[in-house]
């Protein structure tokens, strides 16, 4: 925010030929210019509180996703996946203050990754301050936390340090680079404007970024460890393996839900900004409230479809099924919940739900497991929050959220032609190959060196009893006489 001008030059003849009329022109100036000052600085402190409360929203979902997390497993291994989502936190918060941010945002730097800003040098400069390092990290370990729910239940703890740390200090700051900085080759903010085709890519808070990133993730590692044991009978049938608690997922969708209002709505990253003239009713503010409703309405669109569908197909009313619905609505409207209408956004829920139903029979054809359904909800509806995007996005709302060249394309159904949706093709393709290369070569390497999954034993016993001291629940008062046994803790 610029501070307004007043020059006592100007001002004393104003104030007749009185000789003080220079002293008070440059005292009223400089009252006027202390009054400004105050104004800038409010403008500075109403943008970062709101930053840091969406910060502090989208930190609430890690709790959600160990919620979620542990009621979606079974109950001997719920103190596992709620340590590694601790982990992904704690892990995730160093690598990414010491690598991570830099690679992300540390400009000025080249197209493809950042090099300032190492263990946050030079903070805070006239570009960022400590409450955006905050809110990227969450960020950050929101990707992390996609990527546990799909190796749940058969994983070595040592595996989740290594990947955490992998994930959020190298794989995920480089596409955030790529798509969100003012330097990043397919970003839509470039300073030279020279944007991939004419648009860059309009992924506002991370359909393909964060959850296209943590769900392929997430897939890989899947892949190479294999299902867990028991998943599939010995003619490939499916068998069910629910998770221990229906309370918790509840509990943890709704944690979610909440903290979604900062994922989505706060990455406008500043609140105070007019568009057009100051003193209007209509400004950012506005913009932000509108990203809050398409996102509410894509995940309640999603979740009644689910609600329905799986109806029809099941013949029961399932709630975790539409948890997870109601998630995938959500994940898929992330990147363009800022540039669509809201009755955009139901079509966004309804279509996202049935991409999750699809996934998950292609999954249970090619007997591929996934306790939380992780990288069908987050990878498959990401996939399509972003062909969304490429299709809905009205031109009034872009050349607002992306001010600063006209002219820009829009989304191909609302008259926008098809360069949008082009640059967002490559933005899936590019995703995929990085974090296949990446992360399926780090898994792959995890598995060679029989660090990735646990043994048979273990996996039969549960993890919370041969790796972390004990079941989360305890059932008997002869605990550790009864149910270890001869099998003590690896």
């Amino acid at each position: 925010m610029d501070a307004l001008a007043c020059s006592a030059s100007n001002l004393s003849p104003l104030l007749g030929g009185a000789a003080n009329a220079t002293a008070a022109a440059e005292y009223i100036c400089g009252r006027f210019e202390a009054v400004s000052n105050k104004f800038v600085d409010t403008g500075y402190a109403i943008d970062n509180t709101y930053l840091l409360f969406s910060a502090y929203l989208v930190f609430v979902m890690q709790l959600g996703f160990a919620m979620l997390c542990a009621g979606s497993v079974r109950a001997k291994n719920t103190m596992n996946i709620m340590l590694t989502n601790v982990l992904d936190a704690a892990t995730g918060g160093l690598f990414y203050y010491l690598f991570g941010f830099a690679f992300a945002f540390g400009n000025p730097s080249n197209g493809f990754i950042g090099k300032h800003f190492f263990g946050l040098e030079a903070f805070p400069s006239p570009s960022f301050d400590y409450g955006y390092f905050l809110y990227q990290w969450a960020f950050a370990i929101a990707a992390a936390g996609i990527t546990s729910g799909s190796i749940a239940e058969r994983t070595q703890f040592v595996a989740y340090l290594i990947y955490s740390s992998f994930l959020t200090g190298l794989v995920y700051p480089i596409v955030s680079h790529w798509f969100w900085s003012s330097d990043g080759w397919a970003s839509p903010a470039r300073t030279d404007n020279n944007l991939l085709f004419g648009s860059g890519v309009i992924d506002f808070a991370g359909s393909g970024v964060v959850h296209m990133v943590g769900g392929i993730a997430g897939l890989w590692g899947a892949l190479i460890e294999g299902p867990r044991i028991g998943k599939f009978d010995h003619n490939d049938r499916p068998a069910t393996m629910r998770g221990h608690s229906g309370t918790l997922v509840i509990l943890g969708t709704f944690l979610l839900w909440f903290g979604w209002y900062g994922f989505n709505p706060g990455s406008f990253v500043y609140i105070l900004k007019t568009y057009g003239e100051s003193g209007s009713y209509y400004g950012q503010w506005s913009a932000i409230g509108r990203t809050a409703i398409t996102t509410t309405l894509a995940g309640c669109a999603a979740a009644l479809t689910t609600l329905f569908g799986k109806r029809l197909i099941a013949g029961h009313w399932n709630v975790t099924d539409v948890c997870n619905g109601l998630l995938g609505g959500f994940a898929a409207i992330t990147g363009g919940c800022s540039v669509v209408d809201p009755w955009a956004a139901i079509i966004c829920g309804f279509v996202a739900a049935w991409i999750l139903i699809g996934c998950n029979k292609l999954a249970e054809k090619f007997k591929y497991d996934d306790p939380l359904e992780a990288a069908q909800l987050h990878g498959g509806c990401g996939v399509w929050g972003v062909i969304f995007t490429g299709l809905f996005a009205k031109e009034s709302y872009v050349n607002e959220v992306y001010p600063g060249k006209p002219g820009r394309p829009y989304g191909l159904f609302m008259g926008g032609g098809g360069k949008l949706l082009a640059a967002h093709i490559v933005q899936i393709l590019v995703i995929t190959g990085w974090v296949s290369v990446t992360m399926g070569t780090l898994f792959w390497l995890l598995n060679k060196l029989k660090l990735l999954r646990i043994s048979t034993d273990e996996e039969m016993a549960g993890m919370d009893l041969t790796s972390h001291g004990g079941l989360a629940y305890a059932y008997h008062d002869d605990l550790d006489s009864t149910q270890k046994g001869g099998f003590m803790m690896a």
